[in-house]
């Protein structure tokens, strides 16, 4: 299925007061996420933010 074809049925489905099918959704957003979101780089700032992350973390850790 189309992505956008994909997200129009789902939000269709919920306006006209129809119950939410979860696991087509949770399928409909995977297939929407890797076929967009998944595929693109991490940008440089939240590489630089996981990587204080990461070094607060391990101060906790030899400081207690």
């Amino acid at each position: 299925m189309h992505q956008a074809a994909a997200k129009f049925e789902v939000l269709a489905s919920h306006r006209n007061g129809a119950s939410v099918d979860t696991h087509h959704l949770g399928q409909t957003l995977r297939t929407v996420y890797e076929g967009s979101v998944d595929k693109q780089p991490i940008p440089d700032s939240q590489v630089d933010l996981l990587l204080r992350m990461r070094q607060k973390e391990r101060d906790r850790r030899r400081s207690a």
